[in-house]
């Protein structure tokens, strides 16, 4: 009864009645998720990896990535799973238009790159965090959204595709580009409606593993179980 009194709100009666409620719920990542971003790549296998870096990277190489990204800069997404398990990040990297990509007047351009943790796969999740990397991009002045990988990364590919992107294969790599449509009032209210849901899911998650821990210290309560 608590959780959904915490729906009630303007946004509800706006969209009439029954706010949307996404079935992936992604979230904002900030420097407090840092740590649980890095158990992510860490525990990804080794194919798993080579398709998310393009190269064999190391526990090193991941670490070093991992507190390099720049959350002032990049916006980077997320998804928890029900146990406050991070098992999805999505990371929308923006960077001055280059001479070559001409696809864009913009002065700005994305790229996307995106993990899945193998628990989580088959879920649709990774084309969920490009469509909400893509929606925020919209809604941000960038009309371009470029995705670069293997040609062998087959969940990329599909990915890709699924979205309609422009694919240019060369060498065993793979180079996409979306063309995104102008912002609009619909667009900019979705991206605030699921971020809206994402944090309290988090909020939520968070408490609960907070409280399980706490109980879990009580005297007593390991003789119990």
């Amino acid at each position: 009864m608590t959780r959904l009194n915490l729906f009630r709100n303007p946004l509800r009666r706006w969209l009439g009645g029954s706010a949307y409620r996404p079935t992936v719920l992604v979230k904002e990542l900030a420097e407090r998720d840092r740590r649980r971003m890095l158990k992510h790549f860490i525990a990804l296998e080794k194919a798993d990896r080579l398709l998310r870096f393009g190269y064999h990277a190391q526990d090193e190489q991941v670490t070093n990535y991992v507190f390099g990204i720049d959350f002032a800069r990049d916006m980077v997404f997320g998804v928890y799973n029900r146990l406050f398990k991070l098992v999805a990040v999505g990371h929308l990297a923006f960077a001055p238009k280059e001479a070559k990509q001409s696809a864009t007047e913009k002065e700005r351009v994305a790229e996307f790159g995106v993990s899945v943790s193998k628990s989580a796969r088959g879920l649709g999740i990774g084309a969920k965090l490009f469509e909400r990397a893509a929606i925020h991009c919209r809604n941000n002045d960038v009309d371009t959204l470029y995705m670069h990988c293997l040609s062998s990364n087959q969940t990329m590919m599909h990915i890709a595709k699924k979205a309609g992107m422009e694919i240019q294969r060369d060498y065993g790599e793979a180079d996409a580009y979306l063309k995104l449509p102008a912002p609009n009032p619909g667009s900019v209210l979705q991206e605030a409606v699921e971020e809206q849901f994402a944090t309290l899911d988090y909020a939520l998650k968070a408490n609960t593993r907070a409280a399980v821990k706490w109980l879990d210290k009580l005297p007593g309560r390991k003789n119990s179980s």
